[in-house]
């Protein structure tokens, strides 16, 4: 893999974060990006400057920031849409 994972190492991690949202195999970085990434898809209306230093703390820019907003909100919406339409997932 390009990201220097293992096939291995990245089911594993998939497996943990399944099981526990906060994983401490995760840098403070990736834990920082998820618990924001969490809370903007749970509880939009709950996001204050607070949760975007959390952010900045760990050596997230503004760019960075903007872009996880930018897809975790894509992805929400575009959930909406498909559910809104009803639309099914294609069997594999």
């Amino acid at each position: 893999m390009k990201s220097g994972w293992t096939e291995q190492k990245t089911d594993e991690l998939v497996q943990d974060l399944t099981q526990d949202s906060t994983s401490s195999k995760l840098s403070p970085g990736d834990a920082a990006l998820l618990e924001y990434a969490k809370k903007l898809t749970q509880h939009p209306a709950g996001i204050e400057a607070a949760d975007i230093d959390k952010l900045r703390v760990v050596g997230w820019d503004d760019q960075a920031i903007h872009d996880l907003c930018a897809i975790v909100s894509y992805f929400a919406f575009a959930n909406r849409i498909a559910s809104g339409l009803g639309i099914e997932l294609e069997k594999s």
